[in-house]
């Protein structure tokens, strides 16, 4: 059997971790957009390319003939590379263009919620580029006013309409001072893609679950928290991902049974919305970004894949086979039974070079691991490549560092001694996972629910 994988990053290399640990022992033909070390360790073969140059894929596919593809990244799932794929007969784990959208446009997700009835949205509205030329933009940025101002009493978000690498929102309070600086990042937004979304500035602690999605049918994966904060008690500027974890019991200590099961519904009625809207089913992964508020849960965003670092915890638990679960999802034929996770913690840290994400100032420079890696831990290579055996650093993430144990606290001691392991010019976050932070977590949701 042989596998493509389309990917990049440390997602990429626990992807690709995952498909090499089936009892099937796939070939892994590896697209990837650097020459990762971990993805190149597992792949039989490995191409090293852009991932959206959709021609130069088909001609792998067309030299290697695949059984299946995984894609790992938006950029490509959101393009359209499973309907190029399905055009010469290969099957993806990964959503088509349309379906799709529920990442790379928030507006689609908000209105394909109110319209189904799944009432798990903040407030909001969708406003759109005029076509009338002679449309009135003041006018147009009055109505975004008198929503913030009098809809919204001045707490709100302002969204990209469109994929932008994970810096597409800015929130009130932290990236915007006031709301005429939101009304002109707004107008930045129509200008750029033509739409934008302002909505309501939840209150509450965020959270991620992550389902197996084959048409109407969803199977949860453990839950996790993501750190986006740069650096030490949540603060400093956002980044793809500082670090993540899951408890034992795949819930997370500040949620409520309740709280989970409002989630996983929810992404039960999204993936059944999908098939009404787009008609056609979902196949792959379904990312839901929520926020735990006083009164339940409701929906931050979706994305249409694994996340970073969200795969990092979750993949090295799933005990069954990954590659029968890919080939359920394709073939319909997906449920509970093909999904088995081990009951531990997880604890990942990111590696990162120490000017990150402000600048790129140690690009280019070594950086070395711990050669012993202890069996409940693991390295997933990131944003680093490998000459003559030394591993130099890119601009962005370099590598997830993750601890797997009994309960969270073990996890956090496994991760955070490896971490204080590895050389170079870079730092991690030492506070994600630890017992201070957990409980500030729980503190909050106490005083947000009185």
């Amino acid at each position: 059997m042989r596998v493509l994988l389309v990917t990049s990053s440390a997602r990429g290399h626990a992807l690709a971790d995952a498909l090499a640990r089936s009892p099937e022992k796939p070939e892994i033909i590896s697209i990837c957009a650097n020459n990762n070390p971990g993805i190149r360790s597992l792949a039989s073969e490995m191409h090293v390319m852009n991932v959206m140059d959709f021609e130069k894929i088909l001609e792998v596919v067309k030299q290697t003939t695949p059984d299946f593809a995984v894609i790992g990244p938006d950029d490509p799932i959101g393009a359209g590379l499973a309907d190029v794929f399905e055009e010469i007969g290969l099957p993806s784990v990964a959503p088509k263009k349309s379906l799709a959208r529920v990442e790379s446009s928030k507006g689609f997700t908000r209105n394909l919620m109110e319209k189904h009835c799944i009432n798990a949205s903040p407030k909001f509205m969708v406003f759109e580029r005029k076509q009338n030329s002679r449309g009135d933009p003041a006018e147009e940025e009055r109505d975004m006013y008198t929503f913030i101002d009098q809809e919204l009493s001045g707490n709100y978000v302002v969204k990209y309409d469109a994929l932008k690498g994970g810096k597409g929102v800015k929130v009130s309070g932290e990236h915007l001072k006031n709301v005429d600086e939101g009304i002109q990042y707004a107008r930045e937004c129509l200008d750029e893609c033509g739409r934008v979304v302002i909505e309501e500035k939840l209150i509450g602690v965020e959270f991620s679950l992550l389902s197996f999605v084959s048409g109407s049918t969803t199977v949860e994966m453990p839950a996790v928290q993501d750190h986006k904060r740069a650096y030490e008690g949540d603060t400093g500027p956002n980044t793809g991902g500082m670090g993540t974890y899951s408890d034992a019991n795949h819930s997370l200590p500040f949620l409520t049974h309740t709280d989970l099961r409002q989630a996983s519904e929810i992404n039960r009625l999204v993936a059944a919305a999908l098939i009404k809207e787009c008609g056609e089913p979902y196949r792959g992964f379904l990312y839901g970004g929520f926020i735990a508020v006083k009164d339940g849960v409701k929906v931050i965003e979706y994305n249409a894949r694994f996340g970073d670092p969200e795969a990092l915890n979750i993949l090295p638990l799933l005990s069954s086979d990954f590659v029968t679960i890919c080939q359920g999802i394709i073939s319909g034929e997906l449920n509970d039974e093909m999904v088995r996770f081990d009951k531990k913690a997880t604890v990942c840290k990111y590696i990162v070079p120490k000017s990150y994400p402000e600048r790129k100032d140690e690009k280019g420079m070594e950086v070395k691991f711990p050669r012993e890696i202890p069996g409940n831990a693991r390295i997933y290579y990131g944003d680093l490549s490998e000459v003559d055996g030394k591993m130099f650093l890119g601009g962005s993430r370099t590598a997830g560092i993750v601890g797997i144990g009994k309960n969270l606290a073990e996890a956090e001691k496994v991760a955070q001694e490896i971490c204080s392991k590895v050389e170079g010019p870079v730092r991690f976050r030492s506070d994600i996972g630890s017992g201070n932070l957990i409980q500030k977590r729980i503190d909050e949701m106490k005083r947000i629910r009185g």
